[in-house]
């Protein structure tokens, strides 16, 4: 058989990731550490998920939204955490061609969901701040769940979008993958032919996301400053600027770090550089974001404390 059919069935079947070093003596211990991390993520998220569901003090529209958040971090950081823990022990660094598209789709849909979702939460503490009379009426059931699919149905049609250019195309290039995941960037730069059309709809969809969604929160809080200011209480812009802490902590650090990895020049572009960065946004901004609205926020601080009490006293009652 030809070498170069060889070499198309190899690489239709199969991609060969990078990872994030190739440093032997870091692998266990890279591993270790984001193992620990993957660990407090699932903590932290899953607890927040069922903390938000169960307390009674937590029904309302900002702590649905904050569950739905904490419901998209566990989502993307699981679609990539445990296969890049796999990588750091095992020998062969692969990933089976069907599973890349599938891990790109869940990635992109979930990542774009956290853009908007963080807007949908601005937009809420608008709401809440400059309507507090009105927040009920205009949070209503049916406008929250609005809130929340809209982004998923976007989402979903947008990275289909993506997934599909990219895999149409052919890797006959290669089949290294320069990351320890299947992200767009990398995948455009193994195409056998130039990719300038489905890389420009990507930098475009990326740069209209990332500017649309920021814009929502600019204008939000641009609201709420103006409001903050009209107030007449100290305690009261207290009171506000608490509410809004967590969430523009949160705002702060992800569009920041995204801003960072999509829109730097083509110049300063690198690859490395990108991994560190990716590294940051699926796993470490997932584990700090439960941390950040528990410890900075004293509802789900009572919340948790409550339900430690419920548990502690179960226990009690089961031993006498």
């Amino acid at each position: 058989m030809n070498l170069s059919v060889v070499i198309e069935v190899r690489l239709l079947t199969e991609f060969i990731l990078m990872g994030i070093t190739d440093h032997p003596d870091l692998q266990i211990p890279l591993f270790l550490v984001f193992l620990i991390i993957y660990l407090v993520i699932v903590l932290g998220n899953v607890g927040l998920i069922i903390l938000t569901k169960i307390d009674s003090h937590l029904k309302t529209p900002m702590y649905f939204f904050l569950r739905n958040l904490a419901f998209i971090d566990l989502g993307y950081s699981t679609a990539i955490g445990p296969k890049m823990l796999v990588n750091f022990v095992v020998e062969k660094n692969t990933i089976p061609y069907a599973a890349c598209a599938t891990q790109l789709v869940v990635f992109i849909t979930l990542m774009i969901n956290e853009l908007f979702m963080l807007s949908v939460m601005a937009y809420d503490r608008y709401v809440a701040i400059c309507n507090p009379l009105l927040y009920m009426v205009i949070m209503s059931d049916k406008m929250c769940c609005l809130l929340v699919s809209i982004p998923y149905l976007y989402s979903s049609f947008e990275a289909l979008l993506i997934t599909i250019k990219i895999f149409n195309s052919s890797f006959w290039k290669s089949n290294i993958i320069s990351h320890f995941y299947c992200d767009s960037l990398p995948l455009l730069s193994i195409l056998c032919r130039d990719a300038k059309d489905v890389e420009l709809i990507l930098l475009s969809l990326s740069a209209f996301n990332l500017i649309f969604s920021l814009l929502i929160v600019l204008v939000s809080y641009g609201f709420i400053l103006l409001a903050i200011i009209r107030m007449n209480s100290a305690e009261g812009r207290h009171k506000a600027f608490s509410t809004c802490g967590s969430h523009l902590t949160v705002v702060v650090i992800l569009y920041g770090t995204l801003i960072f990895m999509y829109l730097q020049p083509k110049s300063n572009h690198s690859f490395d550089t990108d991994k560190m960065a990716s590294v940051f946004y699926t796993l470490v901004i997932p584990m700090l974001n439960p941390l950040i609205y528990s410890l900075r926020n004293k509802e789900v601080k009572g919340a948790l404390k409550r339900a430690l009490e419920n548990h502690c006293k179960c226990l009690l009652c089961g031993t006498i």
